[in-house]
């Protein structure tokens, strides 16, 4: 990606050549504006900047490695002191159609007048003493003094202070370039000093069909699925992208194939990850078995199998909510018709469940002395819960089988008739789900009905009508009404009540509560119901809050549900399990047909419930 009017870069030579031979990530390094990709943002303000003459004295470009800081600050060094010959050329542009009188030397980092420093390891006080000391001269050909400074997060915080003089009142003919990978380590005082760009990782595609256009020039063949395998693994870096490439063409000696660069990376057969991923959704835990074991004998990496598998749930789920994801040309064509089939028949929970299971699972593996073993039994904890009931479900079952054992597992014959006992050991490794009891239960509030306020009352006189509020209860469900959560918070967890009256409050504040509120609360409160109100913070205990009420209210409900058969039943088929919430129950619709395969489709009553399990 060189300059239209620069010279060609050394070609690549074997033994026998006589120039060296350059890396593709060197080869290859954009020169102008026109060369860097999928940072379209960045090249359209500078391009207006440039235009209209709004320069300012510093920027700061952040992103991950590998998207091209160094190298976007470079350019910008180019487009600063862009100069012809023949005098052509005034001022700063991004139009550099050919080689100018600096560029050369600045691309190469050998011009006198644009200075580059790596603050790894010029992090004091003396070097940044030397830029302020050398600030003040003129530049010696060029139009403006550049300075590159990487990694400036690097620099000590009075390294920092030393800068920000100069870094504020610079000379007209000095301008800063800071590139640094962690821009929270900062100072502010330094950010608000410069403009600032963030540098986005390179979608996969772009990057497909970059790596694509220098494989053709390097008259190498690949495959399109290994430009996608080294698109992805690159994680939106084009430097690393390029680096793969490279060490893919020396690795292949011939064509670069996709079973080559998986080998090169430790990757997994992606249509293997694809079948086990198939077997442990359907329960089939032998078949999930061998396809791991079939997998690890090649020499897959336990901890990669799991990532891989991990990966593919991610995509699938994708799928399942945006199904143009699909459509990426990064993955291949295997991956997107088996995805697109996913995930029409596997439900939200099932996915949902599945990434939980493999996140925790790869920690574990990790940690493990015998990392094949780890992950088998990762494995059985997926299969065996790829099926299994959530609480609403459990608790129907033993309803309807009049308090006997609840039939779970639609998947036991492919399992092989498998006790429940292991089903019961896979959930353990789940976090404790809500258990709702049927049975309604009165709010904490009154011990009844939801509040309801009274309509507005007519004036006779013409004015405003006027909303009649009489209980605090009231004052928070019309908060709620009105979609003031920060109102709603106040009242429920930083205000006691002492007495109430209609149009005047008096309560006891928390010892956190703001105390600059109440004039706030009092003006609300006259909007929305169109009559004064008096708000009278008094030094009386009070009640307690209704946050706090409420917490108490659900822990006797829980206390309660815990003492029911039906959810000892259920506690005692679930080791570890227990009742984190009592919720009541939306009348019950028929249920529809899923594919016994891949699980049962979302709760009827359209909550996710499960989703915790």
């Amino acid at each position: 990606m060189t300059d239209a009017g620069a010279p060609p870069p050394p070609d690549s030579a074997g033994p026998a050549g006589n120039a060296p031979y350059r890396v593709l990530a060197r080869k290859y390094r954009p020169s102008s504006f026109d060369d860097l990709i999928g940072q379209e943002a960045v090249v359209r303000t500078v391009s207006n900047a440039f235009e209209t003459g709004r320069i300012p004295q510093a920027w700061i470009l952040t992103g991950v490695r590998g998207v091209g800081k160094t190298t976007t600050a470079r350019i910008l060094a180019r487009a600063l002191n862009y100069e012809m010959p023949d005098g052509s050329v005034k001022g700063p542009t991004i139009h550099m159609p050919t080689l100018g009188v600096h560029c050369q030397a600045i691309m190469e980092s050998r011009h006198m007048d644009v200075l580059e420093m790596d603050a790894a390891s010029h992090t004091g006080v003396d070097d940044v003493r030397q830029i302020n000391d050398s600030v003040r001269y003129a530049p010696a050909s060029a139009r403006y003094k550049v300075y590159i400074i990487d990694e400036v997060h690097m620099l000590s915080t009075a390294a920092f202070n030393a800068f920000l003089k100069t870094l504020e009142e610079p000379p007209e003919h000095a301008k800063f370039v800071f590139a640094t990978t962690e821009i929270r380590k900062v100072p502010v005082t330094v950010l608000s000093r410069c403009q600032r760009f963030d540098l986005r990782r390179v979608e996969a595609d772009v990057l497909m069909k970059h790596l694509a256009n220098i494989a053709a020039k390097e008259s190498v063949e690949i495959e399109p699925e290994a430009l996608g395998i080294i698109a992805r693994a690159a994680e939106g870096s084009v430097r690393d992208s390029l680096s793969l490439l490279d060490q893919a063409i020396a690795h292949a000696a011939g064509q670069v194939k996709a079973d080559a660069v998986r080998q090169m990376l430790g990757l997994a057969d992606r249509t293997r990850v694809i079948d086990l991923f198939e077997s442990l959704a359907r329960g089939d835990i032998a078949a999930a078995f061998k396809e791991f074991r079939d997998q690890y004998d090649v020499g897959a990496d336990p901890i990669v199998v799991l990532s891989d598998l991990a990966e593919f749930v991610n995509f699938v789920t994708r799928v399942k909510i945006v199904p143009v994801t699909a459509d990426n040309v990064a993955y291949g064509e295997t991956e997107r018709v088996r995805a697109r089939d996913f995930a029409s028949k596997i439900s939200m929970r099932v996915l949902s469940r599945m990434w939980q299971m493999l996140l925790k699972g790869i920690t574990e593996v990790q940690g493990a002395t015998r990392p094949a073993a780890a992950a088998e039994m990762v494995l059985v904890r997926i299969a065996y819960v790829a099926d299994l009931p959530t609480p609403d479900e459990a608790i129907r079952m033993l309803e309807q089988n009049g308090g006997g054992s609840p039939v779970v597992g639609g998947g036991a014959g492919a399992r092989g008739n498998a006790p429940s006992a292991p089903m019961a050991s896979a959930v353990s490794a789940t976090s404790a789900a809500p258990v709702r009891m049927p049975t309604s239960s009165p709010t904490a509030f009154g011990g009844g009905a939801r509040p309801q306020m009274a309509a507005p009352a007519p004036d006779p006189q013409g004015a405003a009508p006027q909303l009649r509020i009489t209980s605090f209860m009231q004052l928070v469900a019309l908060a709620s009404q009105k979609r003031d959560v920060m109102t709603k918070a106040a009242l429920e967890g930083d205000m006691r009540l002492v007495r109430f009256e209609e149009g005047r409050l008096e309560i006891a504040l928390e010892p956190n509560a703001s105390k600059t509120m109440i004039t706030e609360l009092a003006k609300k409160f006259e909007m929305w119901t169109g009559r004064r109100w008096t708000i009278i913070v008094s030094n009386e205990q009070g009640q307690a809050t209704l946050r706090s009420m409420n917490q108490a209210a659900k822990q006797e409900h829980a206390r309660t549900a815990e003492a029911d058969p039906r959810v000892q039943e259920v506690l005692s088929r679930f080791p570890g399990a227990k009742v984190v919430e009592v919720r009541r129950l939306a009348p019950e619709t028929p249920e529809s047909n899923g594919n016994a395969d891949y699980g049962s489709d979302d709760p009827p009553d359209g909550s996710d419930a499960d989703d915790d399990l």
